[in-house]
């Protein structure tokens, strides 16, 4: 159901790049699985026409997979070139290569100016589309930021918390200072009594 939903856009996108068809046609019968852990995890199957459809046999294990966080989704959206080179790939390489070359050459912007014009104008659906690009590059900031500082605190907590293994060792070593101590000190005990022995 997901998966049918999600294919209807992409669908729509790839007729407007009629290019990007022919270049999806050479992977004809392949499947991708596009995973965004917790959130989506769907597979797709190119057609003959370069298009997507659902794939059927899902469970069978995709030729490629494609793996991103859900932080980094606004800028790929966004197009940010540093976004795409922090999907992780599992399987056949060039096919995932091919789709997120795929995926930085297609305009999306220009195609929802295209669309949003042809029912409202061209100077509104400029704007709107500048307000969409300014709102979606505000959001892709916050989330950096947000992204930034969860780093920086969980690194300076680092220095603060103990890990288990780092409790264990030192209390290992105080255990043995420890007893290094009382040896020390029943050595000296025994020099004392000796030392008072000696000198009676």
């Amino acid at each position: 159901m997901l998966t049918s939903v999600v294919t209807t856009p992409i669908n729509h996108v790839l007729r407007g790049e009629s290019w990007a068809c022919k270049r999806l046609q050479s992977f004809t019968g392949k499947t991708v699985c596009i995973r965004i852990p917790p959130l989506l995890n769907f597979s797709l199957l190119i057609d003959a026409e370069g298009e997507v459809q659902q794939a059927i046999n899902s469970d069978i294990g995709a030729d490629t997979t494609l793996t991103l966080s859900p932080l980094i989704l606004p800028r790929v959206l966004a197009q940010e070139s540093s976004a795409f080179e922090q999907i992780t790939i599992i399987g056949d390489q060039s096919f995932a290569e091919e789709l997120i070359a795929i995926g930085k050459q297609i305009n999306l912007r220009a195609i929802f100016e295209h669309d949003l014009s042809t029912a409202i104008g061209d100077i509104p659906a400029h704007r709107i589309t500048q307000a969409g690009a300014n709102l979606m590059h505000w959001q892709v900031e916050n989330v950096h930021r947000i992204a930034q500082a969860l780093a920086e605190y969980w690194t300076e907590e680092n220095r603060l918390l103990t890990k288990p293994a780092t409790a264990d060792q030192f209390s290992e070593e105080v255990k043995n200072l420890q007893h290094d101590t009382e040896q020390l000190e029943q050595r000296l005990n025994r020099l004392t009594q000796q030392s008072i022995l000696t000198s009676e």
